[in-house]
């Protein structure tokens, strides 16, 4: 059972159906026996509509002073065009990643039965805070037939190493340690040149692990032909992101993934969330699938220390094998409940 201690874990709802899978995970992890001290955030879509708030100075500091942070969904409904694109992605999602320098993106995968992964697991270790998504660029002449936009991608050998060398740690827990490293090294021949040598540097530095590569567009190919293949993929953070909701498909769809924002160095809050949107359509209804957001505390318990609790949760996952759709939120949260 939980060593007892209690954990401080803030809290974002967010949006659509955020504050109802939120809910359901605080549950099981509580019928888990870990106790958490919990403070709730209004952040997301719904606030920034309410009164232009997206997030601040103080209340990301606020933020880095907790023991972890669970993220339920963010963003307008579908359709909803009175939020310009880029306010939340860069102004609470990117600037939690920068901010509280959470510079991995974990995201293990686990084909679920009738899914065209089943019975494979891997994981994408993604470098999380550089890349294109660092905002470098801009663009002149914008609006004319002369527009140029520039959209550069920044890569440190500070980023590259700790985040390549996070994958390797991850791997020597796999039965088969492997970590393959993709990305488009014939075509950006100078990010991709790094990469590829802090690879190999830092695989040097752990014999037991395969060392392999892959071009992106082939990884496309063999995640979906032969994802068995893969033990640990290190990669950049657009790549990442791009392969990572394709690895959600192929496993049985994003909304079973779940992910982890991760500062192993500790120096903030790392965020763990679900990867599946708000889905403000069915949100209210009772029949979101808590599934993704419960797997999302898996994570947040061992990085916690609550080992035990996270290894009995993830096994109720496993095995969980009710109608989602016949279940519910209410269902599901109750059937995984009272497995523990």
């Amino acid at each position: 059972m939980s060593n007892q201690r209690t954990h401080r874990v803030a809290v974002i709802p967010g949006d659509g159906i955020g504050p109802e899978v939120t809910s359901a995970a605080l549950d099981v992890v509580a019928a888990a026996g870990v106790t958490f001290e919990t403070k709730s955030f209004d952040l997301g879509a719904a606030r920034y509509l309410r009164d232009g708030f997206v997030l601040d100075d103080a209340t990301l500091e606020e933020l880095r002073g907790f023991d972890a942070i669970l993220l339920g969904a963010v963003g307008p409904a579908i359709g909803d065009t009175r939020i310009p694109g880029g306010v939340l992605e860069r102004g609470l999602l990117l600037r939690l990643r920068f901010g509280l320098d959470l510079y991995v993106n974990y995201r293990p995968f686990h084909g679920v039965d009738g899914s065209i992964a089943q019975g494979c697991s891997f994981a994408i270790v993604r470098e999380n805070t550089e890349g294109p998504y660092v905002g470098e660029g801009g663009v002149l002449r914008r609006g004319t037939a002369q527009e140029v936009a520039t959209q550069g991608s920044v890569n440190t050998r500070f980023g590259v190493e700790r985040c390549v060398r996070y994958a390797f740690e991850r791997a020597l827990a796999l039965p088969a340690p492997k970590v393959t490293l993709v990305h488009k090294t014939n075509v950006l021949t100078f990010a991709g040149d790094l990469w590829s040598r802090v690879v190999n540097e830092v695989g040097a530095e752990f014999p037991s692990v395969v060392v392999d590569y892959h071009h992106v567009d082939a990884a496309c190919i063999y995640l979906v032909e032969t994802p068995e293949r893969y033990g640990i993929i290190v990669t950049d953070n657009l790549f990442g992101d791009i392969l990572s909701d394709l690895a959600g498909a192929v496993t049985g769809g994003i909304g079973y993934a779940a992910s982890a924002n991760l500062n192993p160095a500790r120096t903030g809050a790392s965020l763990f969330e679900p990867v599946h949107g708000a889905a403000h359509d069915i949100a209210g209804t009772g029949r979101a699938n808590p599934l993704a957001a419960v797997s999302s505390t898996v994570l947040m318990l061992e990085h916690l220390g609550e080992d035990g609790a996270a290894r009995r949760i993830a096994t109720a996952v496993a095995d969980f094998d009710g109608d989602v759709a016949a279940l519910g939120t209410a269902g599901i949260t109750k059937n995984l409940s009272e497995r523990l």
